[in-house]
């Protein structure tokens, strides 16, 4: 299980006691990605490390979203729809095939969040916490070198979960009451950044009481590293995607992490791992028959661009910038090299390069990776100054295509290009449809939000202004947007019966997710 070290939040504990203990859930959860794994083969129902947990979903759940809460106002946090529309394509299948394992109950499913989380960070991590919350910094996808690397760690993540290992560990902690292990996870998130901070608080029996949690931990590790194998290859990855990983981490151990790899400080990665996970692959049969084409979230290409993506997102030294765009220019430069370059000189304000090195990649790249060179496309045309659908009818078409299509990331920017060209209605409709089906995501209720003040529809927005405060857990900026809705000029002028009765109806809903959320606190 891994921590995001980025976030830091341990200000906020006030006393010098919790301090230590802060420091002591850190080290206790802070593990490898891929821990060691047995030779046995995954059972289909999996075994229970302790039975009776104390410690009910509903509770884990609490405690997660105060966690989340925290990190969705943090800088570092990241909702970029067009990774995040990658991600789902390798993450739907993991979940998809653990359901089908019987490894995530329907109880499971539906009272955990199970939602994925990015972090700018640029170094090499990955995380769970309590109530399905699970997420990667944008250095763990610029490293991997395909799809199957990047759901090994997923998929290792997601067993964590379903096996509540997080709630084990937090079980250990009974005493306390769930505000107090809530607060206690947020001091881990900064204590883990800082070893020395965490070595210096721990000392006597917290240190006893940390190398406890952290034996405990080990045990799950095997597991996740045995049944994460199995969802794996369930899913339909390929199992040299978990070898390949270890591969990774054991030459960066090799090297000496400099902190580039955050779990190498807590626990040394061994070849005996790698050879577990090595054992586990099918002996290759001779004469076999040629496996059936990669499915399109496996396509080399295409993960070779979201790997451009993140290294460009994550980075912020302009010579860095500057030398990808520059090497983007080259007669030489291969898919990934266009992407990083357009994505670098965008960045940096060279929109003419953007552009031209941007088509260049739409004309060079495979067609499982299209979508990922049109939304770059895109994006670039919608950050030229003046975009204009009659004046450039690639922008219309690449619009159009956007909001037609199922996948997130293109339907976000598919909106933002409708409400830049002047045709907001059809933002408006293609959201209205996404956020019924998807009413957490907080930033298409923002698109929407804005798709409907252009059409002149304030009560409305504000409205869908508010939804987005929901969908990352800030009831209190919800209730502002709805009482502002109420008190408003629109509300007193006889708007629209329909539409008033809605958004008292979510006020006092929400307010009653305020209430509790204080309550909590």
């Amino acid at each position: 299980m891994f921590i995001f070290c980025t976030w830091s939040t341990l200000t906020r504990l006030r006393r010098g006691a919790a301090l230590g203990l802060c420091a002591a859930l850190a080290l206790a959860s802070v593990t490898p990605a891929l821990g060691a794994a047995t030779a046995e083969p995954a059972p289909t129902h999996l075994p229970s490390l302790g039975d009776g947990l104390a410690l009910s979903l509903a509770a884990e759940r609490r405690i997660g979203d105060r966690v989340a809460r925290e990190i969705y106002q943090h800088p570092d946090y990241l909702d970029d729809p067009v990774l995040d529309e990658y991600l789902q394509s390798i993450w739907q299948p993991l979940l998809g095939a653990a359901r089908a394992r019987g490894d995530v109950s329907p109880e499971l499913l539906e009272q955990l969040a199970w939602e994925l989380m990015i972090s700018r960070d640029r170094r090499v991590n990955a995380f769970a916490l309590p109530g399905g919350y699970l997420g990667l910094n944008l250095g763990l996808i610029a490293v991997t070198d395909s799809a199957d690397e990047l759901a090994s760690v997923l998929a290792h993540e997601l067993v964590h979960v379903s096996q509540r290992h997080i709630a084990r560990l937090l079980q250990r902690q009974e005493r306390m009451a769930p505000w107090v292990l809530g607060s206690l996870i947020l001091g881990a998130l900064a204590a883990s950044a800082n070893a020395d901070l965490a070595n210096a608080a721990i000392t006597g029996t917290q240190a006893v009481a940390a190398q406890t949690q952290l034996n405990f931990s080990r045990d799950m590790e095997r597991e996740a590293d045995r049944v994460g194998f199995a969802v794996l290859i369930d899913a339909g990855f390929d199992g040299q995607g978990f070898v390949s990983m270890f591969d990774k981490l054991q030459q960066a151990n090799r090297l000496n992490d400099d902190g580039s790899f955050p779990y190498l400080r807590s626990h040394p990665l061994t070849i005996e791992r790698r050879a577990d996970m090595q054992a586990r692959l099918p002996a290759p049969l001779s004469g076999a028959a040629t496996p059936p084409p990669a499915q399109t979230s496996r396509s080399p290409e295409l993960h070779a661009l979201m790997a451009a993506r993140a290294r460009v997102l994550a980075e912020s030294r302009a010579p860095r910038l500057l030398a990808w765009a520059q090497y983007g220019q080259t007669a030489g430069a291969r898919a990934a090299d266009l992407y990083a370059g357009a994505a670098a000189a965008q960045r940096l304000g060279q929109g003419a390069l953007a552009l031209t090195l941007a088509q260049r990649l739409r004309q060079q790249v495979a067609p499982a990776a299209h979508w990922a060179a049109d939304a770059l496309l895109l994006e670039v045309l919608l950050a030229t100054p003046g975009a204009s659908a009659t004046a450039n009818p690639l922008l219309a078409e690449l619009r159009d295509q956007a909001l037609r299509a199922s996948g997130r990331g293109q339907v976000l920017l598919g909106a933002q290009a409708a409400i830049a060209t002047g045709v907001p209605q059809r933002a408006a409709a293609r959201l209205q449809d996404w956020v019924l089906r998807h009413p957490r995501d907080a930033q298409a209720w923002e698109t929407l939000a804005q798709a409907q003040q252009a059409q002149g529809q304030s009560l409305r927005a504000l409205r869908s202004q508010a939804e987005s405060h929901v969908a990352r857990l800030d009831y209190a900026g919800a209730l502002e947007r709805l009482q502002a809705a109420q008190q408003g000029p629109e509300a007193q002028q006889g708007a629209d019966p329909i539409d008033l009765a809605i958004i008292d109806s979510r006020r006092r809903a929400v307010q009653s997710l305020l209430n509790e959320s204080l309550r909590e606190n």
